[in-house]
């Protein structure tokens, strides 16, 4: 544990981020599952357009980086292409 007040704030300042962070990195690769069983390709592309939200909103916010955010959105594509 840190000893210094500064430092202790930046420990539950951290732990609140990691918490934030996880929620959207499991909100994204929730609505790339749901994409990638959708049956039929109209499901596929309307929950595509709430994915690609998703994986955009979690680039901004820093969780992922933006190559990251191509490559997700580049595989998305091909599944509901292929669908």
């Amino acid at each position: 544990m840190p000893n210094i007040k500064s430092a202790k704030k930046r420990v539950l300042i951290t732990k609140k981020e990691t918490v934030l962070n996880n929620d959207v990195r499991q909100s994204m690769k929730t609505a790339i599952k749901k994409v990638e069983k959708a049956q039929s390709k109209e499901d596929a592309e309307k929950l595509n357009a709430i994915a690609v939200k998703k994986i955009d909103t979690a680039a901004q916010k820093g969780v992922i980086k933006a190559n990251a955010r191509d490559r997700y959105k580049t595989r998305l594509n091909k599944i509901v292409n292929s669908k």
